[in-house]
Protein backbone atom coordinates (compact mmCIF):
# COMPACT_ATOMS: atom_id res chain seq x y z
CA UNK A 1 0.00 0.00 0.00
CA UNK A 2 1.05 3.57 -0.45
CA UNK A 3 3.02 5.71 1.24
CA UNK A 4 1.68 9.28 -0.15
CA UNK A 5 3.56 12.53 -0.12
CA UNK A 6 2.87 16.14 -1.99
CA UNK A 7 4.53 16.01 -5.37
CA UNK A 8 3.97 19.99 -5.51
CA UNK A 9 6.82 20.19 -2.78
CA UNK A 10 10.36 20.12 -3.60
CA UNK A 11 11.10 19.15 0.10
CA UNK A 12 8.53 15.96 0.06
CA UNK A 13 9.55 15.01 -3.47
CA UNK A 14 13.41 14.84 -2.36
CA UNK A 15 12.29 13.10 0.80
CA UNK A 16 10.10 10.77 -1.11
CA UNK A 17 12.58 9.79 -3.63
CA UNK A 18 14.80 8.91 -0.67
CA UNK A 19 11.68 6.68 1.04
CA UNK A 20 11.08 5.07 -2.04
CA UNK A 21 15.02 3.40 -1.96
CA UNK A 22 14.74 2.94 1.41
CA UNK A 23 11.63 1.23 2.18
CA UNK A 24 11.60 -1.61 -0.12
CA UNK A 25 7.79 -2.90 -0.52
CA UNK A 26 6.12 -0.20 0.19
CA UNK A 27 5.10 1.52 -2.71
CA UNK A 28 5.50 5.81 -2.50
CA UNK A 29 3.30 7.79 -4.92
CA UNK A 30 2.56 11.17 -5.30
CA UNK A 31 -0.88 12.24 -3.45
CA UNK A 32 -1.92 13.94 -6.77
CA UNK A 33 -2.58 10.63 -8.43
CA UNK A 34 -4.15 8.82 -5.82
CA UNK A 35 -8.00 7.98 -5.29
CA UNK A 36 -7.84 9.36 -1.76
CA UNK A 37 -11.34 8.01 -1.57
CA UNK A 38 -10.96 4.86 -2.99
CA UNK A 39 -8.24 4.67 -0.26
CA UNK A 40 -10.12 5.90 2.78
CA UNK A 41 -7.57 9.03 2.81
CA UNK A 42 -9.22 12.22 4.38
CA UNK A 43 -8.11 14.64 2.08
CA UNK A 44 -7.86 18.00 4.04
CA UNK A 45 -5.71 15.86 6.72
CA UNK A 46 -3.55 14.20 3.73
CA UNK A 47 -2.82 18.15 2.64
CA UNK A 48 -1.18 18.82 6.17
CA UNK A 49 0.08 15.15 7.11
CA UNK A 50 1.79 12.87 4.91
CA UNK A 51 -0.71 9.67 4.90
CA UNK A 52 -0.11 5.93 4.79
CA UNK A 53 -2.32 3.09 3.64
CA UNK A 54 -1.16 0.09 5.06
CA UNK A 55 -2.01 -3.87 3.68
CA UNK A 56 -5.13 -3.90 6.27
CA UNK A 57 -6.11 -0.51 4.29
CA UNK A 58 -5.57 0.78 8.13
CA UNK A 59 -4.47 4.92 7.57
CA UNK A 60 -1.85 6.68 9.52
CA UNK A 61 -1.00 10.24 9.04
CA UNK A 62 2.45 12.35 9.78
CA UNK A 63 5.40 10.68 12.09
CA UNK A 64 2.90 7.83 12.80
CA UNK A 65 2.63 7.24 8.66
CA UNK A 66 6.04 7.18 8.61
CA UNK A 67 6.59 4.97 11.35
CA UNK A 68 4.15 2.28 10.06
CA UNK A 69 6.08 2.43 6.56
CA UNK A 70 9.08 1.16 8.69
CA UNK A 71 7.25 -1.47 10.50
CA UNK A 72 5.99 -2.71 6.92
CA UNK A 73 8.95 -2.30 5.43
CA UNK A 74 10.59 -5.25 7.40
CA UNK A 75 13.55 -5.92 9.17
CA UNK A 76 15.79 -3.49 10.16
CA UNK A 77 13.50 -0.68 9.01
CA UNK A 78 10.76 -2.40 11.46
CA UNK A 79 12.47 -2.11 14.82
CA UNK A 80 12.94 1.62 14.04
CA UNK A 81 9.14 2.14 13.33
CA UNK A 82 8.60 0.18 16.19
CA UNK A 83 10.77 2.96 18.07
CA UNK A 84 8.73 5.57 16.61
CA UNK A 85 5.77 4.20 18.15
CA UNK A 86 6.69 3.54 21.68
CA UNK A 87 5.11 5.76 24.57
CA UNK A 88 7.22 9.22 24.67
CA UNK A 89 9.08 8.38 21.74
CA UNK A 90 5.89 8.98 19.75
CA UNK A 91 4.75 12.21 21.09
CA UNK A 92 8.45 13.35 20.42
CA UNK A 93 8.25 12.29 16.54
CA UNK A 94 4.93 14.02 16.67
CA UNK A 95 6.09 17.13 17.42
CA UNK A 96 9.46 16.82 15.76
CA UNK A 97 7.56 16.24 12.18
CA UNK A 98 5.11 18.85 12.90
CA UNK A 99 7.56 21.17 13.02
CA UNK A 100 9.37 19.99 9.72
CA UNK A 101 5.58 20.31 8.21
CA UNK A 102 5.57 23.64 9.53
CA UNK A 103 8.56 24.41 7.75
CA UNK A 104 9.24 21.97 4.86
CA UNK A 105 9.55 25.54 2.52
CA UNK A 106 12.70 26.89 4.48
CA UNK A 107 14.50 23.19 4.05
CA UNK A 108 16.08 21.85 1.50
CA UNK A 109 14.10 22.00 -1.84
CA UNK A 110 11.54 23.71 -0.37
CA UNK A 111 9.71 26.50 -2.25
CA UNK A 112 6.73 28.44 -1.49
CA UNK A 113 4.67 25.67 -3.05
CA UNK A 114 5.95 23.70 0.05
CA UNK A 115 4.30 26.58 2.68
CA UNK A 116 1.59 25.02 5.28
Amino acid sequence: MPLLYDANCGFCTRAARLGARVLRGVGVRPLQDADLAALGVDPARAQAQLPYVAPDSSVSYGSDAIAHALVDAGLPLALAGRVLLAPGIRQFAHGVYHLVARYRHRLPGGSGACRP
